[in-house]
Order: C-alpha cells, then structure tokens, then sequence
C-alpha cells in the first residue's frame, strides 16, 4: 500500500469515527433534554387507526380486544408491560417494563403495538 493510499485511509477513518462519536453525543443531549418530561403509553391495535392512550401516572390492568387476541396490559409504578399474554410465543411479554419515550413493545400475533411518547 502506497503513503498516500494509507493517508487517504486514516481520514476517511476519522471521519466516520467523528461522524458516529457526533450521531452518540446529539442523541445523549437529547434523551437528556427529554428527561423528566411526563410521558405516556399510546396501544396502537388492530388496523393503525385504533389508538387508546394510558396514562403512566396511575396503576391499573388493560384487557383489550385487538380482534385477534385479547392483550393484558399492567401499569405499575410509571411503566407499562405486557402481561399473560394469549399469543402462541409470548414474545411480547419479554420486553418488560416500558417508561422512557420511544420505548416500544409489539406483539406481533394479536397485532398490537405499545410505545411510549410525550404527552401533549
């Protein structure tokens, strides 16, 4: 490999290096920026027009029929799980405990979709 190959090598190298230490840092600013804004969780189910919002600051249990499947939602303490659930691989279940924004869980089989976004 000739000097000026290897020269042309080590910037494209800093460059993406630069780039991606960019990229970390500007989403750390803003997930710090986000942070203690309040929050909520948002299904979506069934066709993509069918939203129910579930606030975060108090606990309950959601049994909703998406059509497919009956999902079992529980809130505690500010997040949002999915729990019991009737699908055949239980996938969904193994996501845990959702309360940061843009936080998502999905549960393929019932067609459902829990994300956490800002509240308006």
């Amino acid at each position: 490999m000739n000097k000026n190959a290897f020269k042309q090598n080590l910037i494209f190298a800093a460059v993406v290096l630069l780039l991606a230490a960019g990229l970390f840092f500007w989403r750390w600013y803003a997930a710090q920026q986000a942070a203690g804004l309040p929050v909520k969780a948002q299904l979506i189910y069934g066709d993509a027009s069918t939203v129910m919002d579930i606030p975060l600051d108090k606990a309950g249990r959601y049994d909703v029929d998406t059509g497919i499947y009956t999902i079992h939602l529980e809130v505690t303490d500010g997040a949002i799980a999915f729990v019991d659930s009737p699908c055949p691989d239980h996938i969904c279940e193994n996501y845990g405990r959702l309360s940061v924004e843009d936080q998502q869980a999905v549960c393929l089989p019932a067609k459902a979709v829990v994300m956490i976004v800002p509240v308006e």
